[in-house]
């Protein structure tokens, strides 16, 4: 019994010991920067794909000169296509790197040059600036409906393979139940 009891704490503490470093989140790796003025406040905006796609996920992170403490600010996306889609969005401490804003696992819907405007309020007062020009690429790997086309198939398989299951094990009509 005693040696039951060691040999499953020893499981236990193995899987506990091996699993914290896999819960650790990945930093944020930012591969380019953009420089953006907004009124008296300079901030670097930070990808972490270069070149933007279209549909392909990124992380942005926006870095004002001094930090984030005592400022506010806000975030508008510029569609090419439909100009400007929303009122913007507040912009919030990035989930993986706290210390500056940002946003986490974020994709532009459509290629075309994008434009982020951005609002400050700070210290220094409010300030107004935009990054023009963010060249967005047409999205990766295959359009979108042959994908989600590709990917339905083998769930035409497996409704198959339920109905042919479903007929050949369903009683013929007429025949007795056994008791």
């Amino acid at each position: 019994m005693r040696r039951t009891v060691v040999a499953l704490l020893s499981a236990v503490g193995l899987m506990l010991g091996t699993a914290a470093p896999v819960l650790a989140y990945d930093p944020v790796n930012i591969v380019h920067t953009e420089r953006v003025q907004v009124g008296p406040y300079g901030m670097t905006v930070g990808f972490s794909t270069w070149p933007v796609k279209a549909m392909q996920s990124l992380d942005f992170t926006f870095m004002p000169d001094g930090g984030i403490d005592g400022k506010s600010g806000r975030l508008v996306e510029v569609n090419p296509n439909a100009g400007q889609g929303n009122r913007g969005e507040p912009l919030a401490r990035h989930p993986r790197k706290r210390d500056v804003w940002g946003l986490d696992v974020r994709s532009l819907p459509a290629p075309g040059d994008w434009t982020l405007r951005f609002t400050i309020n700070g210290p220094a007062g409010q300030g107004t600036g935009e990054l023009r020009g963010l060249q967005v690429m047409d999205q990766p790997g295959p359009p979108l409906g042959l994908s989600w086309a590709i990917s339905t198939l083998p769930l035409f398989g497996l409704i198959a393979l339920i109905v042919v299951a479903w007929r050949r094990t369903r009683r013929p009509a007429g025949v007795p139940v056994p008791a």
